[in-house]
């Protein structure tokens, strides 16, 4: 039998599936319900013991920070904001509106600093079309570098087990290595070393990051880019772990299938597959008689004090 909690997170869900399909401002309660499979008067009583708000204000407030994020981010006409909201007239989303915000929409969207309202649960919209959840249980940096320590050991295992199932000729045939969809070169893996990290930042401050800008990127534009995109990324690690945030989680609706990602396992993924890229690099700088960086082992990095 599911736990409430468990119910809320099917509940949150459902309605980031809806945000992601644009159709969170037309379903009513009773459709809401039956997505999680519950009737509407047992869904309100479970939802409002969890998150102390029933269905219907938890999804209007959602929607409301949706609402205002796409007013300060974009020239979308406020009439527009308001039907993807869900409201069937502009007055009735300018009342909505001033009741939360305090402002009416069209003084607001040019004096607020953020779109998020405050919510005793901590869940809140996050964009482009996603609801981060608040933190389940605290994984500190020693958990974090154990339980990446322990993916490796399982995966190697895996892997052995995979390989048992290939001929000689398969087991020993050299490999040529390619991480990403298209064929790599040292400038396209830099672009995409600097730009995940760009993208990251982007992805924290809500702003949208397009991939193709890395197709066109010289050496002089990483060097500038890395030289914000870096400390700000660094700096957003050390307020996580500082701020004992690493399973803080959020629903990611922007692709399929929805996905429940924490700081910690988006920060492994990011570490993960920068080191791929980053030992193609280097075996390619190696082969153009460039080696003085070797293989760009961490072990001695780490153990030198933090400057």
């Amino acid at each position: 039998m599911s736990s409430p909690a468990d119910t809320f997170a099917t509940f949150v869900d459902r309605l980031a599936d809806a945000l992601r399909d644009d159709e969170a401002g037309t379903i009513d309660g009773a459709e809401l319900a039956a997505r999680v499979g519950f009737s509407r008067f047992h869904l309100d009583r479970i939802i409002r013991s969890v998150a102390g708000e029933n269905p219907g204000a938890f999804r209007r407030r959602i929607l409301l920070e949706r609402a205002a994020f796409r007013m300060l981010t974009t020239r979308m006409p406020l009439l527009d904001v308001a039907v993807d909201a869900g409201y069937s007239s502009h007055e009735a989303f300018t009342r909505a509106f001033t009741r939360e915000f305090g402002e009416p929409p069209a003084q607001w969207r040019h004096t607020a600093a953020t779109f998020r309202l405050p919510a005793g649960n901590g869940v809140h919209f996050h964009p482009p079309g996603s609801i981060r959840l608040p933190m389940r249980d605290k994984e500190s940096e020693m958990e974090l570098l154990e339980r990446m320590t322990a993916h490796h050991i399982w995966l190697t295992g895996e892997m052995i087990r995979v390989a048992g199932e290939l001929g000689s000729d398969e087991l020993n045939r050299p490999i040529e290595v390619d991480v990403d969809d298209d064929e790599q070169s040292v400038r396209s893996l830099l672009a995409r070393l600097v730009g995940q990290l760009a993208m990251w930042n982007a992805v924290m401050a809500g702003r949208p990051y397009d991939l193709q800008i890395e197709q066109h990127q010289s050496l002089g534009d990483l060097r500038d880019i890395l030289a914000v995109e870096g400390p700000a990324f660094h700096e957003h690690v050390r307020e996580v772990t500082a701020g004992e945030r690493l399973d803080e989680t959020f629903v990611d609706a922007s692709g399929e299938p929805v996905e429940v990602i924490s700081y910690g396992g988006n920060l492994a993924h990011i570490l993960t597959f920068a080191a791929y890229r980053r030992v193609l690099v280097l075996l390619a700088l190696n082969a153009a008689g460039h080696g003085e960086l070797g293989w760009g082992d961490p072990r001695f990095w780490v153990a030198e004090p933090a400057g």
